[in-house]
């Protein structure tokens, strides 16, 4: 199904009832407590994306966000899980008509009073990845990044951002075969244990591929970011140290089997 008449190519996708709050997930699920506390909002950049490794980070999402895209100038693009709207706004400083949804109204303020403090345009919104209310095949592109590792049912999430998009599909994912791994395992049991934390997933690419693959979307390219732990480049806090170091494992063939996180965009096959 297209995009209805009052969406058309270049202007907001606005919701629709289409796959409308239809069994989401519960909202005690820490992915949707944790960041409804307004103080976690207004601090989420700066824990995340500042320091050197953090300024890297945030440098490197965005190179790999625009060549996976291709052109964005005037394309129609929806950001899932858009929190404080890092992605949204890169994206619409580029020309963009960009629409953006998060379950928290918390990082959507923060978001939106980024956009008016920048004089960015941007369509937010506050949307559930689970049951996205937007009409099939609505955007050329849906991007989503750092969700599927908290979103309690990371299959369905995958399989809303393919319904919606046109074109392309850019996600990511901590892998299963990275240092990731163990760090997760440990945030689980935690968890269990009753301490407050984010007990997030890693997938493996197989299961990411099979996925995708029941949606009508096969793998175009892939990035891998990091073969030692984030959380040890920003204890060193090094830029050059991390350049260097993931630089010569890069070379020895360890990035592409243990690199991590894992951002790839999909294309949508010509049969689906």
């Amino acid at each position: 199904m297209t995009a209805p008449a009052d969406s058309e190519r270049g202007r907001p996708q606005r919701p629709t009832e289409a796959g409308a709050e239809q069994n989401t997930p519960s909202r005690d699920h820490y992915s949707y407590s944790v960041y409804a506390n307004p103080e976690i909002a207004r601090t989420f950049d700066e824990k995340r994306f500042s320091g050197p490794i953090g300024e890297l980070i945030a440098g490197t999402q965005a190179r790999v966000l625009a060549n996976m895209i291709g052109r964005i100038h005037q394309r129609d693009i929806l950001d899932v899980g858009t929190g404080t709207g890092r992605a949204a706004l890169m994206l619409a400083r580029g020309g963009a008509y960009v629409t953006a949804v998060d379950a928290s109204e918390e990082m959507l303020a923060v978001a939106r009073q980024r956009a008016a403090e920048q004089g960015v345009k941007v369509r937010f919104a506050v949307g559930d990845v689970h049951a996205l209310r937007f009409r099939d095949r609505s955007f050329d592109a849906v991007v989503c990044l750092r969700l599927l590792m908290h979103t309690p049912d990371w299959q369905r999430s995958v399989a809303e951002l393919c319904r919606v998009a046109e074109r392309l599909v850019v996600l990511d994912y901590p892998s299963a075969r990275s240092f990731a791994a163990v760090e997760a395992t440990a945030r689980r049991l935690a968890h269990r244990l009753g301490v407050r934390t984010e007990p997030y997933r890693v997938l493996t690419q197989r299961e990411i591929v099979d996925t995708l693959d029941r949606n009508g979307f096969r793998i175009r390219s892939v990035h891998r970011q990091f073969v030692l732990p984030i959380a040890l480049h920003k204890t060193i806090g090094s830029r050059r140290f991390t350049l260097w170091s993931e630089n010569l494992l890069d070379r020895a063939g360890l990035l592409k089997i243990f690199g991590s996180p894992v951002t790839l965009v999909a294309e949508r096959c010509a049969s689906s």
